[in-house]
């Protein structure tokens, strides 16, 4: 009972503080939806905290429940800073919305693809004329697999799903013969259903999220927040949560960090 409850109190604080909107100094923080709210929120706010001690400003913590939705509110400028796809950033950076401010340090994204402990499926090539499951729009989980299957010439049906968790479900429960992910959602998604699943396929590695400010942050708070965000793996607590997303720290960023994401021309 606990366990539920204290899920809920955290799908109760993402609602209110997605809804709000940034005013004054209170500055809206979006987080790419890779993870299920409640983990996301859980993992997120105390580097918020951090930042917000650091910098003397306040977030507010925003995600939504599907990538789709986020990329779009990402194209609506509603994030002030935001923690975002490189897909999204290499769409949506320019000099009137988002720049990179920091990046993943020596870390490099990679995608995978998933299918059933019990599948005959060795190799990528025999994915030909099957059904592939991916959460839509994720760059490690979509993009980069759909680049893969499109370079090899395959025949495959994509099934665009909600969530990775939505994905790795389907595969397990046999709604679906393969399904895209990331080591990092494969991890952390439900025992029940990843002790079911084994990886088939490993891409390339490629540069990961972007953290980004909007153009109308003003450039003294972008600033603070951007040398926070290097300093952040200083912080025993903020680094216990960064290791997912960044082991050795956050790095700057610029521009041309994302240009491997272009080459793919997707």
């Amino acid at each position: 009972m606990a366990v539920h409850l204290r899920g809920a109190l955290y799908v109760a604080l993402l609602t209110l503080l997605s809804g709000q909107v940034s005013a004054g100094e209170i500055y809206t923080f979006g987080i790419v939806p890779q993870d299920s709210a409640g983990l996301a929120a859980k993992e997120w706010t105390p580097i918020l905290k951090y930042l917000e001690e650091r910098t003397g400003k306040q977030f507010q913590f925003a995600t939504t429940r599907s990538i789709p939705l986020f990329s779009q509110r990402v194209a609506e400028s509603k994030y002030d800073f935001v923690y975002m796809n490189p897909n999204d950033y290499i769409k949506y950076q320019d000099k009137d919305r988002y720049r990179a401010i920091a990046r993943a340090r020596n870390f490099k994204l990679k995608g995978i693809i998933v299918v059933r402990k019990d599948s005959p499926l060795e190799k990528l090539d025999e994915l030909n004329n099957k059904d592939l499951a991916v959460p839509a729009n994720a760059f490690a989980s979509d993009t980069l697999a759909r680049a893969a299957l499109h370079g090899s010439g395959l025949a495959v049906t994509i099934s665009p799903l909600a969530t990775s968790d939505a994905v790795y479900r389907a595969v397990a429960l046999g709604h679906a013969t393969a399904g895209g992910g990331m080591l990092r959602t494969f991890n952390n998604a439900a025992p029940e259903y990843r002790e079911q699943l084994r990886v088939l396929w490993t891409s390339e590695g490629y540069t990961a999220q972007a953290f980004a400010a909007h153009s109308r942050v003003p450039n003294d708070v972008v600033q603070a927040v951007q040398e926070a965000l290097i300093d952040l793996s200083d912080d025993p607590l903020a680094r216990k949560y960064l290791k997912t997303i960044a082991p050795e720290g956050l790095d700057y960023g610029r521009d041309e960090d994302w240009d491997d994401v272009r080459k793919l021309d997707l």
